[in-house]
């Protein structure tokens, strides 16, 4: 568990009056800082600490030091400093939108078992958000030629370096590029990272491959010869970080969705020097316009699939006004080798997705969950798709297929699983691989399948290709090998009454049927445990036979034997 400075620090104190008059269903991003004070999941590290050196490795030893997700804290950095020993009056938050579910929980503002639905409802049912003048993001403005002077530009904002050692500059990791449909007016806000080039350029990857809805708006754009409006909110109300980071169609305006969620309208302000609308309670604004004639090189940056994208050719903005609260706080997203903070944002949000397209709008029955696998793999490479007893193999391979193709870059390992098997547990998955298939008859393979997320292969320009593995139980089969329930129950009582260390059980903790346990048997194990085995030994011994051959099957009933009247093969305890 986590320890240090937490809770109600003095350093608080200039977050607590800053309400704003604005009449709001949702918490700005201070009111939520105060409330993961209240709930004991605040570090406030008041005390110098480099941006570029520390913070991050700092954060990043909860998510690679063997910290439970459920003790993972939110960072709050009040005296931030660089190498060349600049002091900042920003704060920066890290972690802080969702170090844990809990975290996340709090800053959505709903129960966990509430947030799947709320996401389906939300995006079918955005609310536009309310045009306001009083805006706390307007306490401060630098415009012009002002953002040229020392620590008035894009100097002055605490940005942390990611993964030093490996990054070139430091780079907004939670900064929610907002832009506007030429055509139509729609805005997007997305999530990219942005490079600190000079006071008053910034890098932009619009993460082309995933057919961002600021790429699409940039093509528009430079088809019309015209630079790109845009404006980079880094800190906000945390529903509409949530929103920035979902995955939705780009006819969707994030803020509206956001507005759903909170049950009311995000209010936004019309922005200092280009024409988009941006949240009235966000920290900081960076107003600009994106370059749709020239690109320059930018990265290398450490990404969330757990690699460093190198350099390469992208957009660059050239800032025109940069507007802020007075006590703002920075954001910074822990992303690249997940686990992280970025992973848990996206997890939370799109598993609910896949589990709504699969039996909502495709109608499967018999799915129960979908568990995108997060530790190093991002969510993306790897989901399981858990099904109730029974289901007919037509919706197991309809689910397969069907999560297959929702996102043309996600799921390229997609297995089907049993109840039992825990699809958040990887040693569970490989054992329903290993002995719940037959490779050659429930491994398909699915081709021609987007690169998408992360590195690309040699071959065939990087196209991937999705596998789909049904491994849930074909038939009947005997029981997992652990001691049954009781026993570990009662074994329990012992070890915790001779005080040894505390357990943390992992499924599967004891044994239980899978179909295949006729009672003859259960009235041996019944016996052993009652010490009477020998009296077994003796009614084995009656039981002696020559006309067969080592490792036969013993036959306990008719439903066990095949037309040949040995024990179906796949129902042996020695070779299921």
């Amino acid at each position: 568990m986590i320890e240090g400075r937490r809770g109600l620090s003095p350093a608080l104190d200039r977050y607590r009056g800053d309400v704003t008059g604005n009449s709001r269903t949702y918490a700005d991003l201070h009111e939520h800082v105060l409330a993961l004070a209240q709930a004991g999941l605040l570090v406030v590290v008041d005390e110098p600490v480099n941006k570029d050196t520390e913070m991050h490795p700092l954060v990043r030893w909860q998510f690679r030091g063997g910290i439970e997700e459920p003790d993972r804290k939110a960072f709050l950095f009040t005296q931030p400093t660089d190498s060349k020993g600049r002091r900042y009056d920003i704060a920066v938050l890290v972690a802080g939108l969702a170090a844990n579910r809990e975290v996340y929980r709090i800053g959505f503002g709903k129960p966990l078992d509430q947030i799947g639905a709320t996401w389906i409802t939300a995006m079918a049912a955005p609310i536009p958000p309310c045009i306001v003048t009083d805006a706390p993001c307007r306490e401060i403005e630098i415009v012009g030629g002002a953002l040229d002077e020392d620590g008035l530009g894009l100097d002055g904002l605490p940005v942390p370096i990611s993964t030093p050692g490996w990054d070139n500059a430091p780079y907004l990791s939670a900064g929610h590029f907002i832009t506007k449909d030429p055509d139509t007016g729609i805005q997007n806000v997305g999530n990219y990272r942005g490079q600190l080039k000079t006071r008053r350029r910034l890098g932009m990857n619009p993460s082309v491959e995933l057919r961002a809805g600021i790429y699409a708006h940039w093509e528009k754009y430079r088809a019309r010869g015209e630079p790109m409006p845009c404006a980079v909110v880094v800190g906000c109300p945390p529903v509409v970080s949530y929103a920035a980071v979902q995955k939705m169609p780009l006819d969707l305006d994030e803020i509206a969705v956001a507005g759903a969620i909170a049950g009311g309208p995000i209010n936004v302000v019309r922005a200092l020097t280009v024409e988009l609308l941006v949240p009235a309670e966000a920290e900081i604004v960076i107003e600009g316009f994106i370059d749709t004639h020239v690109l320059e090189p930018e990265a290398p940056f450490g990404e969330s699939h757990g690699y460093v994208n190198l350099q390469e050719y992208n957009a660059v903005m050239e800032v025109t006004a940069i507007t802020r609260r007075r006590h703002a706080i920075l954001t910074s997203f822990v992303s690249q080798v997940t686990p992280s903070e970025s992973s848990v944002i996206r997890k939370v949000a799109m598993e609910p997705v896949f589990l709504n397209h699969l039996q909502a709008k495709l109608g499967i029955r018999g799915v129960k969950r979908v568990s995108m696998h997060e530790p190093l793999t991002s969510l993306y490479a790897v989901i399981a798709i858990q099904f109730a007893r029974g289901t007919p193999p037509t919706e197991v391979w309809r689910a397969l297929h069907g999560a297959a193709t929702l996102h043309r870059f996600a799921g390229k390992w997609i297995v089907a699983v049993d109840e039992d098997i825990d699809p958040e547990n990887a040693d569970s998955l490989l054992w329903a691989m290993s002995y719940r298939c037959q490779p050659q008859y429930d491994l398909h393979v699915l081709p021609h399948k987007d690169p998408g997320h992360g590195p690309r292969g040699p071959r065939d320009g990087g196209e991937s290709a999705a596998v789909l593995i049904n491994a849930i139980l074909k038939s009947t089969y005997a029981p997992v090998a652990l001691p049954k329930r009781e026993f570990m129950e009662n074994a329990r009582r012992l070890w915790e009454r001779l005080g040894l260390p505390p357990l943390k059980p992992q499924a599967p903790w004891h044994g239980y049927d899978l179909g295949h346990w006729p009672e003859e048997l259960d009235r041996q194990a019944r016996m052993a445990t009652a010490g009477e085995y020998f009296a077994l030994g003796d009614i084995l011994a009656q039981q002696r036979r020559s006309d067969v051959a080592m490792n036969t099957p013993v036959a306990h009933g008719p439903q066990e034997a095949d037309d040949t009247g040995n024990a179906t093969p796949e129902l042996d305890g020695n070779d299921p």
